[in-house]
C-alpha cells in the first residue's frame, strides 16, 4: 500500500477490519519514508488525509457526498435524470464512525512521528547570507549544502505574493543553475561573483546558503525543507 484514495472510507467494501487494513498499509508505508528521513510528498500526504478525515468526523454531509449514486429514476416533466445516494443503512453509518474514531488518532500518531523528524532537521538547518542582502531579496539565489559533500547546489529563486482581503501568501519557484564545489579558494563568495557576471538580469541578488550536518534525502527533505525555511526568512524581513 504505497497510496490512499481520498474517498478510501466510502469506497468499495466498508468494513471495519478490511479499512483498518487498507489505513495500517498506508501508515507503514508513510512510516518506513519518515525512518529513512524522506518526508515528502509523505507529510503533505498525510496531512491532508487527516484533515479530510476529521472534516469528515465534524460535517456528516461530507460524508454523505463521498457516496457514490444510483440511478433512481426519471423526471419527465423536467427532462432530467433522479439520483439517490446508495446509504441508508444506520449499522453501516455506525461502521464508517468506528473506522473514523480509529483511524483519526492513528494518524495523528504518524503526524507526531513526521513533525518531530521535521522539527529536527529544521533545527539543523543554517542559514548564512552572502554578501550584503539587498532590500528587494524576492529574487535570488540558494546554495544547498549538506553532510560532509564540498558540493554546493545553487538554485534561482523567486518569490511571489498573493492576497486577500484577511492574509498574505507566499509561495516559492526555484530552478536549478549549477552544481559547485566548495573550496578554500571557491568560496561562496566567489560563486555569487561568477553567478552576477553571468546573469546581468541579477546584478545584486539577494544569496543565502542554507547548510545541514546531517544526511538527508535532497529532493525528498532538504529541499521542500529549504524552501519553505526561505520563505520564512524573507517574510520575517518583510
Amino acid at each position: 500500500m504505497q497510496s490512499l484514495n481520498k474517498n478510501w472510507i466510502t469506497e468499495n467494501h466498508i468494513d471495519f477490519e478490511y479499512k483498518k487494513y487498507i489505513l495500517l498499509a498506508y501508515l507503514q508505508h508513510i512510516s518506513e519514508n519518515f525512518t529513512e528521513k524522506r518526508l515528502y510528498p509523505y507529510l503533505a500526504d498525510l496531512i491532508e488525509h487527516y484533515r479530510n478525515l476529521r472534516s469528515i468526523k465534524d460535517n456528516k454531509q461530507v460524508l454523505f457526498n463521498q457516496f457514490p449514486e444510483r440511478l433512481a429514476g426519471t423526471d419527465t416533466d423536467e427532462f432530467r435524470l433522479i439520483y439517490e445516494k446508495m446509504v441508508q443503512d444506520d449499522n453501516l453509518m455506525q461502521e464508517i464512525e468506528s473506522i473514523l474514531d480509529y483511524s483519526i488518532p492513528q494518524m495523528e500518531n504518524s503526524l507526531n512521528e513526521g513533525k518531530k523528524i521535521y522539527d529536527l532537521i529544521e533545527d539543523k538547518l543554517k542559514i548564512i547570507p552572502i554578501g550584503v542582502i539587498p532590500l528587494f531579496n524576492e529574487d535570488g539565489y540558494i546554495f544547498l549544502r549538506s553532510g560532509s559533500s564540498s558540493d554546493a547546489h545553487v538554485y534561482e529563486y523567486h518569490i511571489s505574493f498573493f492576497e486577500n482581503p484577511t492574509e498574505k501568501f507566499r509561495s516559492i519557484q526555484v530552478n536549478f543553475i549549477a552544481t559547485y564545489e566548495k573550496t578554500l579558494m571557491n568560496t561562496y563568495e566567489a560563486i555569487k561573483s561568477d553567478l552576477i557576471r553571468f546573469n546581468r538580469n541579477l546584478p545584486n541578488p539577494a544569496t543565502y546558503a542554507i547548510e545541514t550536518d546531517m544526511a538527508i534525502p535532497f529532493e525528498e527533505t532538504f529541499l521542500p525543507l529549504v524552501k519553505r525555511a526561505i520563505v520564512k526568512r524573507i517574510a520575517g524581513n518583510a
